[in-house]
């Protein structure tokens, strides 16, 4: 059977096969179908063993692959160190040869080295400062002892993924970590640079770019999990960038080993208990009372960093409190030292992720509880108060964008109600989400308090562009008071009162309204007065009659049909009846927009309208010298006198909570007298 199939197998490999002819024979030789079926079955599975093999050999070249892709990185990898050990073997043949040639010079500098060394180091220090001052935001590099400048120059950063140039910054490089600064070109003045980023030497790597015209001189910084290029001025400074970048982290690494090897103690035997009770006991070495060996430890450092690249928040301040609660108790090592600081630099780079989801300049849909997770993060993390001052910010700018956003309608009352219903429904999520954020952080309340004031005046500043500088009327103005006002109410069923703030912003424009009405009212009285025929109202039809009763009453004159007549006739003047429905109807608005701070300007306002009328009434009758006309102003002076000036006063006491001297004293010094036939004097 095997014999057969190498057979079938050498003829169909053969190169001069010829398929058409193979059938042919096939089926003159068989005999019948079963020798065909078994002859398909033959070819079938050569098909499938040769199948098996083609996808064997794919799986033995993948694999083949994959190590010669290894092999390649392995000697990529070496042939970069031997160019680095090669550039070191002659830089250090060129300092050979230099230093052969000028031996007296080296000798003498070496002895300055000598005798100052630590004034060298101050220098390095001092230089190092002088540069930081140029830098916004660097004030805490310093604090760091031993901390000096190794090198530093211009570079131009690129987009990893398109290779587009994004900035000019300038890098520090200091004996512990690289400082990498914006340029500022519009700042005047000594800043001239902003912080960007600080890296601790041992948290990235430094890898050549190749040259790629017109991408060239370039290299790049390794940060798990992300990466810079930068680009140098020539091929000279990229290739001193290089070799000191590598330099400088040996010298770290060097270093910390050396300082390791001087904390392990020289003898491992302990000094013998003493057992006199008078002996003072010697402490032992705090070294070896914090152990900091665990794994997590090890890889706090790291495990920030992914945290904060995957956004993990919450991951990142767990971490960060477990760490605080395992040191909580142990004294301050210079290796917990070294950890607090590695640490601390991670919590500054998730300070400013935080800071910068809360930043105005974010997406600001989602409302309040979008900020929720930064906000207790960053509380968890003990600053609180810039939470607060955070959070704050970003509703303000929420709130500012949704008025501004908001379309302006033709009619001045429904777009006060949209602005109301957005700007009290945002402050009132503001307020709740605050509570729920700040609950423990009492101290925080005052801040939201100043907050709500600032939003009440961006509110106010809307609201009187859109009612008062448009030269509304005073009734729109009035029911648009109202309304916020009502919203102001709403407010204080959780504890949030308004209401005073929004008024003390809006007593200046409701004032100028209130004065500016009450002219155009006095100004129409004179018109009406110069007028004034002294004859009784002919209202033509039924209609107008039952209308002019309806208008009177909703004013409170419930006794005014005592003054109509038959026919359509009102024993009244037109003068006296257009006074009186303007006289409540400015008295209704007033109360609508009444607060305390307006109690003169709005009782002398009405104190002003009714003395014209009045006056009015009072030289009229002086002049009149028919006996009926007299009579027909006496009935309109006594409606004046005991029916609508009643009615004020008590409609204003009712609306302010106290009764009105002054419309009470007007009213009683200037009641008309009435001139009888036999020359006697009555009061009306």
């Amino acid at each position: 059977m095997a014999e057969t199939g190498s057979r079938l197998r050498k003829q169909l490999e053969s190169a001069n096969f010829d398929p058409q002819n193979y059938v042919k024979q096939l089926s003159q030789q068989s005999d019948g179908d079963r020798d065909l079926q078994e002859h398909r079955q033959k070819i079938q599975s050569l098909a499938d063993e040769t199948a098996q093999n083609l996808k064997k050999n794919v799986y033995k070249n993948y694999r083949q692959f994959i190590e010669t892709a290894k092999e390649i990185s392995y000697l990529e990898s070496e042939m970069y160190q031997l160019s680095h050990i090669l550039t070191e073997q002659k830089s250090i043949m060129e300092s050979i040869t230099q230093a052969l040639l000028s031996t007296d010079k080296d000798e003498t500098a070496k002895e300055m080295l000598t005798a100052f060394p630590k004034e060298t180091e101050e220098v390095k220090q001092r230089t190092l400062t002088t540069l930081l001052e140029k830098v916004e935001g660097c004030k805490n590099i310093m604090e760091t002892p031993g901390r000096y400048l190794v090198y530093n120059g211009d570079l131009f950063e690129y987009d990893a993924d398109n290779m587009s140039q994004i900035q000019k910054v300038h890098a520090f490089l200091m004996n512990d970590c690289l400082l990498i600064a914006t340029w500022l070109a519009n700042r005047r003045g000594t800043v001239k640079y902003k912080y960007s980023a600080l890296y601790d030497l041992e948290s990235f790597a430094v890898v050549n770019v190749k040259d790629n015209p017109p991408m060239k001189d370039m290299f790049k910084i390794l940060m798990f999990p992300d990466s810079r290029i930068f680009q140098a001025e020539n091929s000279k400074i990229k290739k001193e960038w290089l070799e000191i970048l590598e330099e400088t982290k040996k010298n770290k690494v060097a270093k910390e080993k050396h300082k390791k090897e001087e904390e392990v103690p020289t003898s491992p035997v302990r000094p013998e208990v003493s057992m006199n009770p008078f002996d003072e006991e010697e402490p032992l070495d705090s070294e070896e009372l914090v152990d900091l060996s665990p794994e997590w430890i090890q890889e706090l450092p790291e495990d920030l960093d992914v945290c904060i690249a995957q956004r993990d928040f919450e991951g990142a301040v767990d971490l960060l409190d477990k760490l605080n609660e395992f040191l909580k108790d142990q004294p301050v090592t210079p290796r917990v030292k070294e950890l607090r600081g590695k640490v601390d630099e991670r919590v500054r780079q998730l300070t400013e992720v935080l800071v910068f989801e809360l930043s105005p300049d974010r997406s600001l849909r989602g409302g309040p509880k979008a900020t929720r997770r930064a906000v207790s993060q960053l509380i968890r993390l003990g600053q609180s108060t810039k939470a607060c001052e955070l959070f704050l910010r970003n509703r303000a700018a929420a709130v500012h964008t949704a008025i501004r956003q908001l379309r302006i309608e033709g009619a001045t009352l429904l777009y006060i109600q949209k602005l109301c219903n957005i700007f009290f429904t945002s402050l009132l999520e503001t307020a709740r989400e605050f509570e729920t954020d700040f609950a423990g952080n009492t101290g925080c309340y005052s801040a939201f308090v100043v907050w709500s004031r600032s939003a009440m005046k961006m509110f106010v500043d809307a609201f009187s562009k859109q009612v008062f500088d448009s030269k509304e009327s005073l009734s729109t103005a009035a029911e648009c008071v109202k309304f916020a006002s009502e919203h102001c109410r709403q407010l204080s069923e959780i504890g949030l009162d308004l209401t005073f703030i929004m008024q003390s912003l809006l007593v200046k424009d409701i004032k100028a309204s209130l004065l500016s009405q009450k002219d155009i009212i006095i100004e129409a009285t004179k018109h009406r007065n110069s007028e004034e025929m002294w004859r009784r109202m002919n209202l033509m039809t039924p209609e107008a009659l039952a209308k002019l009763k309806d208008e009177m009453r909703s004013c409170g004159v419930g006794t005014f049909e005592q003054y109509t007549g038959d026919d359509c006739w009102v024993n009244l003047s037109y003068t006296v009846v257009a006074f009186t429905k303007q006289m409540m109807a400015f008295l209704e608005e007033g109360l609508k927009l009444y607060f305390p701070e307006l109690h003169m300007v709005f009782l002398e306002s009405l104190r002003e309208i009714i003395l014209v009328a009045v006056q009015h009434v009072d030289y009229s009758l002086r002049c009149e010298q028919e006996s009926e006309k007299k009579a027909f102003i006496l009935q309109n002076a006594s409606f004046l006198h005991e029916t609508v000036l009643p009615v004020v006063e008590r409609r204003f006491e009712e609306g302010v909570g106290k009764p009105a001297k002054q419309l009470q004293d007007l009213r009683k010094s200037s009641r008309p007298v009435r001139v009888n036939p036999e020359s006697t004097m009555s009061v009306v």
